[in-house]
């Protein structure tokens, strides 16, 4: 219970400094950051979950849900969990929008102010300020990112290995969501893209072509909560291009001089602009601007993402995917932040590799994987 302990001193303290009786947490990521791992997720396509957790100022902690789930969620979810049960017709919120906030303030027994991380009617909406609550990351958390990265990482790594030229991008995309179920894990990022739609879009969602000689593979997938991401390129060996080559070298350039500069205290905008200047310095000015560079990773496929103007600070126990791309090539792997430089924890053994200095550290950056 200790993780969770950690996280209600964390929302306490924000309570407190912002004068609110207690802080009400509907989505889905940031209930599973707060009970380690747990789940009110029933429809994936909603960012709220069913089922609120509300954490007092005064620590004391409950759950919200309607009758419908909440037998559910106090046998399987919340079990061994010291939390306050608060039930309600299913029926109560279509009938008064404000039952929600109202059952909120008779739990933390006041009528003064509540937060929320969503927009709840009658709270205060502090969705920005929660989200930076979940860094840094716990050392519960921190066991559970390296191991499901690198099940991810050797799992993608096998799904690579097969792909066979004429596979359709659908194909692929399906053995890619397979893979992660067997992992219990789930995909919620899928990109395949084969040969020229490498070049032509950054975000090549699977469609029915079959490759030939290039294709992508990127995924973003989700475990108690946590999200990692990666992407690999397979090709032929009959066709690598040099120029190909090249460009998939200096991505691994751009990627390992993002992560020698993600530092403590580093802000988004300076990241940012190192990515400039390690593409220009590669000679490929203005790729940044084909497509962002990545970010902070954690309970969503990017909690941040560094850009010209942000304010967004890097801190030491933090995860960050960085996925520099250069036309038709991209670098993708997640990262976690150390005292002592970085661990990448999507890493797929056996892998072909560039090797590239980030600090003292020597990076084993993804290459590609050439099919003979």
């Amino acid at each position: 219970m200790f993780e969770i302990d950690t996280k209600t001193e964390r929302l306490v303290h924000l309570a407190r400094q912002r004068g609110l009786s207690g802080i009400v947490l509907a989505t889905q990521a940031n209930f599973a950051w707060f009970t380690g791992g747990a789940t009110n997720r029933i429809d994936g396509s909603r960012e709220p979950g069913a089922g609120f957790l509300i954490i007092a100022a005064d620590g004391r902690r409950g759950i919200l849900a309607d009758s419908i789930e909440m037998p559910r969620l106090a046998a399987e979810v919340m079990a061994g969990h010291d939390f306050e049960l608060v039930e309600f017709p299913w029926t109560a919120p279509f009938e008064d929008p404000a039952r929600i906030p109202a059952l909120a303030r008779a739990f933390v027994g006041t009528t003064a102010a509540i937060g929320s991380d969503w927009p709840i009617p009658d709270t205060v909406t502090m969705e920005a300020e929660v989200a930076r609550l979940r860094v840094p990351l716990t050392p519960e958390e921190i066991a559970r990112y390296q191991q499901f990265g690198r099940e991810a990482g050797v799992a993608i790594g096998d799904l690579c290995r097969a792909i066979v030229p004429g596979d359709s991008e659908l194909a692929i995309a399906g053995r890619v969501h397979a893979a992660m179920a067997r992992i219990d894990a789930r995909a919620i990022v899928t990109l395949v893209g084969a040969d020229d739609r490498i070049d032509r879009f950054r975000h090549p969602v699977p469609g029915s072509t079959r490759w030939k000689s290039r294709v992508l593979v990127g995924l973003c997938a989700e475990r108690t909560g946590l999200v990692i991401a990666l992407s690999r390129l397979i090709c032929t060996g009959s066709t690598v291009e040099p120029s190909f080559a090249a460009r998939t070298r200096s991505a691994a350039d751009v990627f390992a001089r993002l992560l020698a500069a993600t530092r403590d205290e580093e802000t988004g905008a300076n990241l940012f602009a190192v990515a400039s200047r390690a593409y220009a310095e590669a000679g490929f000015p203005g790729e940044e601007h084909r497509h962002h560079q990545g970010g902070a990773i954690g309970y969503q496929s990017r909690d941040w993402i560094a850009h010209p103007r942000s304010a967004e600070v890097v801190c030491v126990a933090q995860a960050f995917a960085w996925n520099p791309s250069i036309t038709g090539t991209k670098v993708e792997d997640t990262a976690l932040v150390t005292a002592d430089g970085v661990e990448i924890l999507t890493s797929s053994p056996g892998w072909p590799a560039l090797d590239r200095s980030v600090g003292d550290q020597l990076i084993a950056v993804p290459d590609l994987l050439v099919l003979e």
